[in-house]
């Protein structure tokens, strides 16, 4: 316990640049926990699609969605989620739903959009379309 002090005395930047990490990955864990929203792998994704039929979400922006998504995903980009329009998949607010991105970040703020807005399982896609290609995963762009 004393070299704990010692350290936090004697290098005041390195110690505070730990406790702000801490705090962050805290948060980001309790946030994880409290919004109800699962973060799942490409493998689980599979499994949902194929099992459960879940729907697929790709709230990227249209252009980057024309370039390669995952088959029969749903293009919603952040932009009308935020402004609570997702009429589109309305009507399924007790199916599945798994949100994707490019890497996972947008997604899972949206994916909390979506449980706040009645959705009942949300999942959000953690390394997004980047880890599904690089899982060599099927796209398409039709």
């Amino acid at each position: 316990m004393q070299q704990y002090i010692d350290f936090f005395s004697s290098e005041p930047i390195l110690s505070i640049a730990w406790v702000a990490i801490a705090a962050m990955l805290l948060q980001s864990l309790v946030k994880s926990k409290i919004s109800g929203v699962k973060s799942i792998e490409a493998q689980d994704a599979i499994m949902m699609i194929n099992k459960q039929n879940a729907i697929i979400v790709d709230v990227r922006p249209v252009d980057q969605y024309k370039k390669g998504h995952i088959v029969n995903a749903k293009n919603i980009p952040v932009s009308q989620i935020d402004e609570g329009n997702f009429s589109d998949i309305e009507k399924h607010k007790e199916a599945p739903i798994i949100l994707v991105c490019a890497s996972g970040d947008r997604s899972s703020g949206a994916a909390g959009k979506l449980r706040k807005a009645g959705f009942t399982q949300v999942s959000n896609l953690l390394s997004g379309m980047n880890g599904w290609a690089e899982a060599k995963l099927p796209t398409t762009k039709k």
